[in-house]
C-alpha cells in the first residue's frame, strides 16, 4: 500500500531530522547515512540498525529523539558525526529513480509522482528507454535546482572534502560482500569489538530475498526495492541517454571508480 501523509507533517519531520542531525548526531548518538536518492542507503541503514539493535525511522515517519539510524539526502556539515556515505553507479541511480519518481510504491507519495509526471509530460511512462534522456536532464537540472536538492557532483564534492571518497561505501561492494563492507563501515564509525555472529545475522535479516520475497533481479516496479541489482542501466540506456548522462555526470563515474575512461558511452545496444 502506498504511504500518504499530509505535506505539513512531512515538512515537520524533515525539519526535525535536520535539527537532530545538526545538534544531536554526536550526543545521542545518531548514526547518519547520507546518499544521493536511490543509492542503496536504505539497505545499508537497515543492516546497521539491525546490528546495533536501534530504531531506523524511515523518511516518511517521525524521527525519535533517541539513539537511532537516520538516513537522508544531504550534503556535509561540520556538525555531523557518525556519518556513512553510500554511493552507487549514477547510471543505475537514474534507472531506479525513474521508477521511484514516476510510479507509485509503498514508500513514495502519490502527489509527488503526479507532480513529477506533470513536469515531465512523457507520452508513455512505461517506455523508459525513450524517456531516459529527458529524465536524466530533468534530474540534473530541474530537480537539482529545487531547494535542498543537489547534483551527484555536488554530493560527491561535499563528502569528499569531509570524509574522503576512499571511505565511501559503494552499493555494488555491498552486493558482493555485505558483511565485509559492514565490518569496514562499523570500524569507520569507531565501533570496535565487532560481534561476527551478530554481523552475519544482521546481513541475513536484511537480505533482498528475505525483505521482499523475491530473488535479486526479479523486478517489481510497484516496490521501493524494485530489483536490487547492479548494472541494470545496460538494459535501459540508449545512445542518447549515455550522451546526456556523460555530459552531466560522466566525470563522477571516473572519480568513484565505476569506469576507467569514457569508452562506455559508445557501448550501448
Amino acid at each position: 500500500m502506498t504511504t500518504t501523509h499530509p505535506v505539513p507533517l512531512l515538512k515537520f519531520y524533515a525539519l526535525k531530522r535536520l535539527l537532530l542531525r545538526r545538534f544531536f548526531s554526536g550526543r545521542l548518538p545518531l548514526y547518519l547515512v547520507a546518499e544521493y536518492p536511490k543509492s542503496g542507503g536504505t539497505w545499508y541503514a537497515q543492516m546497521l540498525a539491525n546490528y546495533l539493535d536501534i530504531p531506523f525511522p524511515r523518511n516518511v515517519t517521525r524521527p525519535a529523539f533517541c539513539r537511532s539510524v537516520l538516513l537522508g539526502h544531504f550534503l556535509s556539515h561540520p556538525a555531523y558525526r557518525n556519518v556513512t556515505v553510500v554511493v552507487r553507479d549514477g547510471r543505475d541511480i537514474m534507472v531506479s529513480a525513474y521508477y521511484h519518481f514516476l510510479f507509485p510504491n509503498e514508500w513514495n507519495q502519490p502527489r509527488a509522482v503526479a507532480r513529477h509526471r506533470a513536469e515531465l509530460g512523457f507520452r508513455d511512462y512505461d517506455d523508459i528507454r525513450t524517456n531516459l534522456p529527458g529524465f536524466i536532464e530533468y534530474m540534473c537540472v530541474n530537480w537539482a535546482e529545487k531547494w535542498s536538492h543537489f547534483t551527484i557532483t555536488e554530493f560527491v564534492d561535499s563528502w569528499d572534502r569531509s570524509v574522503g571518497i576512499a571511505n565511501f561505501i559503494r552499493y555494488e561492494d555491498l552486493l558482493k560482500d555485505a558483511a565485509g563492507q559492514m565490518r569496514r563501515a562499523l570500524r569507520n564509525l569507531g565501533i570496535g569489538d565487532i560481534d561476527e555472529h551478530r554481523l552475519t545475522t544482521s546481513v541475513e535479516n536484511c537480505r533482498f530475498e528475505k525483505m521482499t520475497g523475491r530473488k535479486r533481479g526479479d523486478e517489481n516496479i510497484k516496490s521501493f526495492a524494485r530489483k536490487g541489482i547492479a548494472g541494470d542501466w545496460r538494459n535501459h540506456f540508449s545512445a542518447d541517454a549515455c550522451r546526456v548522462f556523460h555530459r552531466y555526470w560522466g566525470a563522477e563515474l571516473l572519480r568513484l571508480g565505476y569506469e576507467a575512461d569514457d569508452g562506455w558511452v559508445g557501448q550501448t545496444r
